[in-house]
């Protein structure tokens, strides 16, 4: 199985300090090296921007390569989110207004045409096990529900790995 990574489980790792949890920055390298872990480019983008911990920041400069740029099928795909009024809202007016980068829709698309799982920590509401949607919330769960691709929580992504600590 493939997971595409959302800026906000990679920036969630920056907890999982490498020098302590080496167990599990191992198993992400290892499902880098076998291709079965990436992501896109805008959330590299992402990550350089935003206050992210060293230790993150390098491991993802190490691993650039698995940061891959949209290919035309997943721009189409991304077409058709937005054909969608509601999932318009995926780019904020900040974003728009300051021309920042929006990962969102190019990590959707990504898990799409690669058949593979979103790996997210956007959009859960947690009262209790399993996860739940926020109902109307335009977020990438939500989104990933309406085109029946599959997507987690970083929890789940390390549970479907068999990683116990």
């Amino acid at each position: 199985m493939i997971y595409v990574f959302d800026t906000s489980s990679l920036r969630s790792l920056q907890h999982f300090y490498p020098r302590v949890f080496k167990s599990i920055w191992e198993g992400l390298d290892s499902l880098v090296q076998q291709q079965r872990l990436i992501s896109t480019r805008e959330v590299f983008s992402e990550l350089e921007r935003q206050a992210v911990s060293e230790e993150v920041l390098a491991w993802a400069k190490a691993n650039k390569a698995m940061f891959t740029t949209p290919n035309n099928a997943e721009l189409q795909f991304v077409a058709k989110i937005f054909k969608i009024q509601h999932f318009q809202a995926l780019i904020g007016v900040q974003q728009r207004l300051k021309g920042t980068p929006v990962a969102d829709p190019f990590v959707i698309a990504c898990a799409q045409i690669n058949s593979g799982t979103v790996v997210t920590e956007e959009g859960w509401q947690r009262p209790t096990h399993p996860l739940r949607l926020k109902p109307g919330a335009t977020k990438i769960p939500n989104v990933c529900a309406h085109f029946n691709i599959p997507c987690v929580d970083l929890e789940e992504f390390m549970h479907q790995q068999g990683w116990t600590f």
